[in-house]
């Protein structure tokens, strides 16, 4: 399924992304340039990957959720997929009009040089840091209670939620209770 595929994926790079981040903005020596370079690349295949990533579930649809799943918890669910879209293309977006307009070179791995999408402004760049800072912070907030909500559904409502979009697929391997007619 290509959306288990690309979800996991993408997982996988915005975890990488915020510890990279992380360390890219506590740190003033050598490794910073690495850093820079790697988070440009990774913000740019993750802006990639969520417009494809779009394009797959507004063409597929999304997993169904359960039919006795309250009202309340349905509509957190989608909101919740609305934010994290929103933080998957905004994200990016906002880091390349950051280095656009601070003037910076938007250079990724593999030489491929990406144009200006902003003309040059040291006030532009200073509120699109902020907004790049805090949104990661809040992006970070999201990503932590969608895997609340995801472990939720594993282990406490055990309702499916969790398992139509796991890495693996999970069969329950316990014995299933059979009922013996009396003798």
């Amino acid at each position: 399924m290509p959306q288990r595929a690309l979800h996991w994926l993408m997982a996988i790079m915005l975890l990488a992304m915020l510890f990279i981040g992380v360390g890219m903005v506590s740190t003033v020596g050598p490794q910073y340039v690495a850093l820079l370079a790697t988070h440009k690349t990774l913000g740019v295949a993750i802006l990639a990957l969520a417009l494809i990533r779009l394009v797959v579930r507004l063409c597929s649809g999304a997993p169904a959720l359960p039919a006795n799943l309250p009202g309340a918890m349905k509509l957190v669910a989608h909101l919740s997929h609305y934010a994290l879209y929103f933080f998957m293309i905004a994200m990016p977006v906002l880091g390349w009009g950051m280095m656009s307009a601070a003037a910076y070179p938007i250079l990724l791995f593999g030489g491929l040089h990406l144009p200006s999408i902003l003309p040059q402004s040291a006030v532009l760049q200073a509120v699109l840091w902020k907004a790049h800072f805090y949104f990661a912070f809040a992006f970070f907030g999201l990503i932590l209670l969608h895997i609340a909500a995801a472990l939720f559904h594993a282990f406490i409502r055990r309702d499916g939620v969790f398992e139509s979009m796991a890495p693996l697929p999970i069969h329950d391997h316990a014995p299933s209770a059979q009922v013996h007619p009396a003798e």
